[in-house]
């Protein structure tokens, strides 16, 4: 967490907060392709407001781009909160000439192989990652993208 610099955070959300606000400003400096579209984006389904960390759209790859963002290790339940979100997205936010959205959760720690039971059923385009103090190169980062976008369009 050394990215947010010395600073004490009352909470939880506060400190999450702070992360979503560096993820955007870094987000947006990687490519041309990202359109910023919110923080906290407000989903409603049935009667229940729904919140999604960071949304995006790539020009591109022609699809909404829902990050999440948790503090802690990744935890099976956390994908199934992203899927959901996906699905609400795709019926309710898309337009009906862009492709399926993309989720990234991105966790503070991950066990690869609690990660790999969970995503093994799972068709949503989706990455889980850690976030690290040295973040990768903008080259990595499209890369990454666009093989979880092959990966979705050979399925």
């Amino acid at each position: 967490m050394d990215f947010l610099g010395k600073k004490t955070y009352a909470d939880e959300f506060s400190m999450k907060q702070a992360i979503i606000s560096k993820m955007k400003d870094f987000i947006l400096e990687i490519g041309k392709d990202f359109i910023y579209m919110g923080q906290e984006y407000r989903l409603q389904v049935g009667c229940e407001d729904f919140r999604i960390d960071l949304l995006f759209f790539h020009r591109e790859l022609r699809c909404l781009v829902a990050f999440e963002v948790k503090m802690g290790r990744f935890h099976p339940s956390d994908l199934g909160q992203l899927e959901f979100y996906l699905e609400a997205l795709d019926r309710d936010v898309k337009k009906q000439h862009e492709n399926p959205s993309i989720g990234i959760l991105l966790c503070k720690d991950k066990d690869d192989e609690v990660v790999e039971y969970a995503m093994s059923r799972s068709l949503s385009p989706t990455l889980v990652a850690e976030y690290q103090l040295n973040l990768p190169t903008k080259k990595i980062l499209q890369a990454k993208i666009k093989e979880l976008f092959d990966e979705k369009n050979d399925n």
